[in-house]
């Protein structure tokens, strides 16, 4: 952490951390998506909408938030600075443990976590180094540089492709392990090919071709899925048989 920063507790970096990931996918940051989220990092802490607002409060009488009661909570510069850093950290140790340690993707997201807040800055900037100063992590998500660069590809979600559209996936959600475990026996990962076939009517599930035109296999997603996948549409994936 920059020296200039005072020393926050962990859940104070998390909830930084969270704000900065909340922005980036253009959701608003209010006290109850803040306690879900941090619930999910802490599954044996006693969290309230109370404790979450007093939380808010401290860091915004730190200058790391900008709090607007009943309107959300917004970073500010000091408060992205901490954020974007422990980002950088978490998306460098999730492809680490990807790429040189061949941990599953629906489990690095838990280990990073453990792991983010003992690393040093040396080891960061190591890590860096050894992966080739990579952009993405193995979700998709933007990796900011050292010096808090952030290179974002345009998206749209899996959800909104139409009927005949051809894609590529290139983020899915780390939100849920769970979801991202049933993505990958699917085979619905970030470089895979896709292409919408149908949509059932009144909210039903989206045919989903997975894979090159030529191969591949079919299979229903449901849209609430289909929403945590995040895609690019091209022209034409291959030749299709």
């Amino acid at each position: 952490m920059p020296p200039d920063h005072p020393i926050l507790s962990t859940r104070a970096v998390d909830c930084l951390k969270l704000c900065y990931k909340f922005q980036e996918r253009g959701e608003r940051v209010t006290t109850s998506a803040m306690r879900e989220r941090l619930r999910t990092l802490e599954p044996s802490g006693q969290l309230s909408d109370a404790s979450v607002t007093q939380l808010f409060k401290e860091l915004n009488d730190l200058g790391y938030v900008h709090r607007m009661p009943y309107h959300g909570v917004e970073l500010t510069p000091r408060g992205k600075a901490v954020a974007v850093d422990f980002v950088r950290r978490h998306r460098l140790l999730e492809l680490f443990l990807v790429k040189q340690m061949s941990f599953d993707l629906d489990a690095v997201d838990a280990e990073a976590e453990r792991m983010e807040h003992a690393i040093s800055d040396a080891f960061v900037a190591q890590m860096d180094v050894l992966l080739g100063y990579p952009i993405e992590d193995p979700h998709g998500d933007p990796i900011p540089s050292a010096a808090g660069v952030v290179h974002s590809t345009p998206m749209q979600r899996l959800s909104d492709l139409t009927p005949g559209q051809h894609a590529v996936v290139r983020r899915v959600s780390d939100d849920n392990p769970d979801a991202v475990r049933y993505l990958r026996t699917l085979g619905l990962l970030p470089g895979v090919q896709v292409t919408l076939r149908e949509r059932v009517p009144f909210g039903g599930p989206l045919c989903i071709h997975i894979g090159d035109p030529g191969g591949g296999q079919e299979h229903a997603v449901g849209p609430p899925l289909a929403e945590d996948v995040s895609v690019v549409v091209v022209e034409q994936v291959g030749n299709e048989s």
